[in-house]
C-alpha cells in the first residue's frame, strides 16, 4: 500500500458546553470553518484538489445530521464534486476519520482527503435528544448502555484507583494546560469565528459574531484540595467527580491527507504520516480501560517497542481510567511524554472531535520536540479501545 501523508492537521478551540463561547455557534458553521482553514493552510493546495471529506461525529442528529460530513463541506465552498461522509465510533470518531480517509490515498482510490471530527455537545447533548436502547437487550446486558461515569467508577473501584490519586492527576492537567495556554503551546488551534446573541434595548436579541482564540476551560487556580472538596457524580459513595472527568465542550477539527504523487504535484510539505491503526473490544462496564489493549495492540502490528514512542496523546475521559491505563502500559515513570500540554480534564472532550483533535495537538508536539513516533489512543463508548501510530515526517 502506499503511504498516506497528513500536510496540515489543526482545530477550534474547545468550549464548555452550554457556558462555553461556541454555545450558540452551530456545528455546522463549526466544521466548514476548519475544513477551509485546514486547506487555507495548506500552501500549494486548492479546495477542488480534495476529493473527499471524512468527519467523525458521535452524535449525528439534529444540528449535527444529515450527514454532516457533506452539509459543512457544500457550506464551507468545496466544489460539488467532493464528497462527504460522516463516521460514529464515539469517542474515536475523529481518529476513525483520518484512519478512513488515510486509507482511501493508501489504497489508491483518493489522492487528497481530509479527516476530522465535530462535535456540539450544546447542541446535542451526550446520549444524543432521544435515545432508544433496545428493550429486551437492555435487561441481558444493561451494560452495553451503561453510564460513562458509572464505567469510570467501576475502574477506580476494581483497579484500585484512588480518589486522591484522580484528583492529583486532575490537578497536574490542569496545570500542564494553564502553562502551555501561557506560553502559547497551542499552535494547531486557528482562531474560530464564533456567534453570540446580545439583548438590545428594546428587548430584542442581535447576533454578533467574535473570534474565539483559545480553550475555555482551563482552570489555571485549581489545586488537589479544591479538588478533593467536590463530591462525587456517579455513586454516593463513589471517586469520580466533575473535577477529575473530562469536561463536555464544541470543537472541530481537521487534517489534510495526500498520497506522495500529491505532495509532489502540489509541492505539499508533509509534516507525518499515519503508520498503523487499530481497535479492539473490552467490557462494556468499564470501557475506559481500551488504551491498554488498543496500544499494545498497536506497537505489535507495526513492529514498534513501546520505549520508542516519544510522546503519547491519551485521552483523559475519566481520571480513574487514564491512571489505569498508564499504570498497565508501565508508563508511570514517563509522564513526560504524556499529554505533556494537558488531556481532556482541562481541555475538553467534544466526543466525535476528540480524535481528530488530539492528532493535531500530538502532531504539533511532535514538530516541536522532534520525536520520530507518537501514538494517539482513547476509550470508547460501548467498552473499545482505539489507538494510532503517527511518524514524524523530516
Amino acid at each position: 500500500m502506499r503511504d498516506a501523508y497528513i500536510v496540515t492537521s489543526v482545530r477550534t478551540p474547545g468550549c464548555r458546553r452550554v457556558k462555553g463561547a461556541f454555545k450558540d455557534t452551530r456545528p455546522e458553521d463549526l466544521l466548514a470553518f476548519i475544513l477551509g482553514a485546514a486547506v487555507d493552510k495548506t500552501p500549494g493546495l486548492e479546495k477542488k484538489e480534495v476529493e473527499d471529506l471524512m468527519i467523525g461525529c458521535s452524535f449525528p442528529e439534529a444540528e449535527q445530521g444529515l450527514n454532516i460530513g457533506r452539509i459543512a463541506g457544500q457550506i464551507a465552498g468545496f466544489p460539488d464534486a467532493v464528497s462527504g461522509a460522516t463516521i460514529n465510533r464515539f469517542c474515536s470518531s475523529g481518529l476513525e476519520a483520518i484512519a478512513q480517509a488515510s486509507l482511501r490515498v493508501m489504497a489508491g482510490w483518493s489522492e487528497v482527503t481530509i479527516g476530522g471530527g465535530v462535535e456540539s455537545m450544546t447542541y446535542v447533548p451526550m446520549g444524543g435528544n432521544l435515545p432508544r436502547p433496545h428493550p429486551e437487550y437492555t435487561r441481558m446486558q444493561a451494560d452495553l448502555y451503561a453510564s460513562m461515569g458509572i464505567t469510570a467508577e467501576n475502574v477506580a473501584k476494581r483497579y484500585d484507583v484512588s480518589r486522591e490519586a484522580q484528583d492529583e492527576f486532575a490537578c497536574h492537567s490542569q496545570m500542564k494546560a494553564a502553562a502551555a495556554q501561557k506560553d502559547g503551546k497551542y499552535t494547531e488551534i486557528v482562531p474560530t469565528p464564533a456567534a453570540r446573541y446580545v439583548q438590545t434595548a428594546d428587548g430584542t436579541y442581535k447576533r454578533e459574531t467574535f473570534l474565539q482564540e483559545f480553550d475555555d476551560g482551563v482552570r489555571a487556580t485549581t489545586t488537589v484540595e479544591g479538588l478533593a472538596k467536590l463530591r462525587p457524580v456517579f455513586a454516593v459513595n463513589g471517586s469520580v467527580t466533575a473535577g477529575n472527568s473530562s469536561q463536555t465542550t464544541d470543537g472541530a477539527a481537521a487534517s489534510v491527507i495526500a498520497s506522495e504523487a500529491a505532495v509532489q504535484k502540489l509541492g505539499l510539505k508533509p509534516i507525518a504520516k499515519l503508520k498503523c491503526y487499530t481497535t479492539v473490544g473490552c467490557k462494556p462496564d468499564e470501557m475506559g480501560v481500551g488504551p491498554a489493549y488498543a496500544i499494545p495492540k498497536l506497537l505489535q502490528m507495526a513492529g514498534v517497542d513501546i520505549k520508542d514512542v516519544g510522546l503519547f496523546e491519551i485521552n483523559e475521559a475519566f481520571a480513574s481510567q487514564a491512571i489505569y491505563c498508564i499504570r498497565e502500559l508501565g508508563l508511570e515513570n514517563d509522564m513526560d511524554k504524556i499529554n505533556v500540554n494537558g488531556g481532556a480534564i482541562a481541555l475538553g472532550h467534544p466526543l466525535g472531535c476528540t480524535g481528530a483533535k488530539l492528532c493535531a495537538t500530538l502532531l504539533r508536539n511532535m514538530q516541536e520536540r522532534g520525536v520520530k513516533y507518537g501514538v494517539e489512543s482513547m476509550c470508547i463508548g460501548g467498552g473499545m479501545g482505539a489507538a494510532a501510530l503517527f511518524e514524524r515526517c523530516d
